[in-house]
């Protein structure tokens, strides 16, 4: 059975080596990012007659994009739009600026949420600079306005300052808006305390002499440019783009690489759209039995845009119509996303093993609310681990306790039947038959181990809980790496101790092979998340203390038979 052993050790050098190289790849691909392609000289026909997008952002250069009541119209420079005031609403968790024209909110603040470790600024979001730009569009498009093809309505504030009270629980913010023919449109922001959600309310009232006729339209629009990050490996892998959900589809991404090639239309009944960045979401999210047709694509200028727009609404000389739909800006927290539209925390991505993932989380989170603090709550859930596999990894420790010390009988074996391969496999064989001892139970510990710890990868890097969390002494950030390198060096003195208790490869490479293990893994993962090398610490020590505790118990076994 040696070369079934020798198989088995190769089996765990290739996992490992996957697993590194899959890690590796992703690094070498946040450092070498592809291109983007030449933006189209010519915007793309829409696939589908009835499905528009709006022309109406004063940031974007406008294109010939017919309009939902005329097919052609002529495009005005951006610089001929001129912007409105800024109406800045603050409550406990937000600070927003929305621009009179337009009623567009243009910047953003996450109050909650420092820009980065012991940071007195807050994170922003949304933002109206050139290279960054990232703003939430919503308005409504006709001929008679407030909104058309050629340019945003501007709206008049009553107030340009408005605060959330302690005493309050929700804040509206009104802009108005009236043409010359007696149609009056009132466009109504709603903040709620705690909330990162923003209800926006239309009320139109014709009082003129036609009927007027619109729809109402809710966009995205950024740069291809991600916010700056010092989290060095930790944001590797996060997704940055595009994405939607619809009944058939709760969830697809849509990159900016594909709004290059192609423009992106569907009619949808609900859902939403979003743009992802990590840890954090802006998303669009209509009623849930309204129409929409969802549009994503590129624009001439670096910009990227989705978002949809309705059916064509009426509202006939003296009567009203009142519109509504929502915006969430903030944190990818997943029973905040999930209040708000129905799969939208499937935003929050765990990768392969998304169930695992889940579950660790859960944990995790239920911890948190008893001991106040991420890294203890990542300790206790590995003991929870542990000790939910105990029984599982207890046979293979014993499996490999046996091999070990049967290794000078197989060394023995090894010495009789020299070159003959046949002789000493079935002669292995039957020794290990006659032990019970089955080699290949030693690869249990390493792929239950892997699967978890690919998951609780995930779970740090996309958690926003885990962001700038402190564990205790030096580590103040569990989503960062250790700054001391500390953990990485207990994680690989761990690993070698443990490795020590296992029986040595037969063949000399391999077991050199093995030897450097450690080291490897050491260096390889040193710049990984500081929550990740503390749950493998953890759960190295705790493997090497079941093994050593296994190995203890056959060894007084044995003498015991002995001695009677």
């Amino acid at each position: 059975m040696l070369e079934t052993m020798l198989d088995y050790i190769r089996v765990a050098l290739y996992i490992a080596l996957i697993v590194i190289g899959f890690f590796l790849f992703q690094a070498w691909d946040k450092e070498h990012p592809k291109l983007d392609l030449p933006l189209p000289t010519q915007a793309e026909p829409l696939a589908t007659t009835g499905h528009f997008t709006p022309e109406v952002s004063r940031q974007a250069t406008p294109v010939s994009i017919p309009s939902p009541v005329d097919a052609t119209h002529n495009t005005v420079p951006a610089s001929a739009v001129t912007k409105g005031e800024l109406v800045t609403v603050k409550t406990d968790v937000l600070e927003v600026s929305i621009d009179t024209r337009g009623g567009d909110i243009v910047e953003t603040k996450l109050l909650k949420y420092p820009e980065s470790l012991n940071a007195k600024t807050p994170f922003v979001l949304f933002n109206d600079n050139d290279k960054t730009r990232y703003i939430a569009e919503s308005g409504l498009l006709s001929t008679e306005g407030p909104d058309t093809t050629q340019a945003q309505a501007l709206y008049t504030a009553t107030q340009k300052n408005y605060s959330l009270n302690p005493n309050q629980n929700e804040i509206a913010v009104p802009l108005t808006w009236q043409n010359k023919d007696g149609v009056r449109v009132t466009k109504m922001f709603h903040f709620a305390k705690g909330s990162y959600e923003i209800k926006v309310d239309y009320a139109i009232a014709n009082q003129s002499t036609q009927p007027w006729q619109g729809q109402l339209y809710t966009q995205l629009m950024r740069t291809n440019v991600p916010p700056p990050s010092n989290s060095g490996m930790i944001s590797l892998a996060t997704y940055f783009g595009a994405a939607l959900s619809t009944p058939q589809k709760p969830f697809t991404k849509i990159s900016f690489k594909e709004m290059h090639e192609k423009s992106f239309n569907q009619t949808v009944e609900g859902g939403w759209a979003a743009m992802i960045q990590h840890y954090f979401i802006s998303a669009w999210v209509p009623p849930a039995k309204i129409v929409s047709h969802y549009y994503a694509k590129a624009l001439q200028n670096g910009l990227y845009l989705i978002g949809m727009i309705s059916d064509p609404m009426h509202v006939t000389p003296g009567q009203s119509l009142s519109l509504e739909t929502k915006l969430y800006a903030g944190p990818a927290i997943a029973d905040q996303l999930e209040r708000t539209a129905p799969g939208l925390k499937l935003t929050i991505d765990y990768g392969w093993f998304w169930f695992i993932s889940g579950v660790i989380f859960w944990m995790m989170q239920k911890i948190y609310e008893v001991v106040g603090n991420w890294g203890w709550s990542i300790v206790l859930v590995t003991i929870i681990i542990k000790l939910f596999f105990y029984h599982l990894s207890a046979k293979s420790y014993r499996s490999m306790s046996m091999l070990k010390k049967l290794q000078p009988r197989v060394e023995a074996l090894k010495e009789r039947y020299g070159d003959d391969k046949q002789k000493m496999t079935q002669a292995t064989l039957e020794l290990y038959r006659q032990e019970k001892v089955n080699p290949m139970s030693g690869c249990l510990p390493i792929l239950i181990q892997i699967p978890v710890f690919i998951a609780l990868y995930w779970v740090l890097v996309e958690s926003v809980q885990m962001r700038q969390a402190p564990f205790i002494l030096w580590i103040h950030d569990l989503s960062q790496h250790d700054p001391y390198y500390v953990l990485p060096i207990l994680m690989g003195i761990s690993m070698f101790i443990q490795q020590r208790l296992n029986p040595p490869p037969a063949d000399p490479m391999q077991a050199k092979v093995m030897m450097l293990m450690p080291i490897i893994f050491t260096v390889l993962f040193a710049n990984f998340p500081a929550g990740l090398m503390l749950y493998w610490f953890v759960n190295n020590t705790l493997s090497f203390l079941q093994q050593w505790y296994i190995m203890n118990k056959l060894d007084k076994g044995t003498n015991n038979r002995k001695t009677s």
